[in-house]
């Protein structure tokens, strides 16, 4: 592995047992500044599309936070297995010494911008567009994020959850 160089891998799970967002109220203390920093990022794709933007949730990013702990002490970082819960979820895996910031790996899904197709709702051939879907995905409402650091494997990972879920089969994301 080269120092230095940053390798990443993205990866999109969308988990549709529940379709139904939790009315939750703002929250009462200010929020972090990776949280701060997850939300503007996610807010201004959503907003350069016309889409309402996300607010946090503590919910949402305590179960995210669960989540990305156990792959770094489990699984060295790696990719979690997402089929299972009910939230939208991307995932960003890094290798190398450079560190992923929030704003980092939200720009990471939303490069695959430039292979969707609003006016049919499509991806371009043999390109994947879900990560970015579900970042501006309209009925989501609520935001949560977690990253973990594995120093001994070089990696980091970093993984959002969506409430509700999107990209569901023929819906268009905005």
């Amino acid at each position: 592995m080269v120092h230095g160089a940053l390798f990443l891998l993205a990866a999109v799970a969308t988990l549709h047992v529940s379709s139904e967002a939790a009315a939750a109220p703002p929250p009462a203390t200010a929020l972090s500044a990776a949280a701060r920093e997850f939300l503007e990022a996610h807010n201004q794709a959503r907003a350069a599309v016309g889409v309402e933007p996300l607010r946090w949730s503590e919910q949402v990013a305590n179960v995210t936070s669960k989540l990305a702990r156990y792959q770094r002490v489990k699984t060295g970082c790696q990719f979690a297995n997402l089929t299972a819960g009910k939230y939208g979820a991307n995932q960003l895996l890094a290798r190398g010494s450079a560190a992923v910031t929030p704003r980092m790996a939200v720009e990471e899904w939303v490069k695959q911008k430039q292979f969707y197709n609003h006016a049919d709702n499509s991806c371009a051939p043999n390109h994947r567009c879900g990560v970015y879907t579900q970042v501006v995905w309209r009925k989501s409402v609520e935001l949560g994020c977690a990253q973990a650091t594995c120093v001994k494997e070089q990696a980091s990972l970093t993984i959002c959850f969506y409430n509700p879920p999107g990209n569901y089969v023929g819906e268009s994301p905005y």
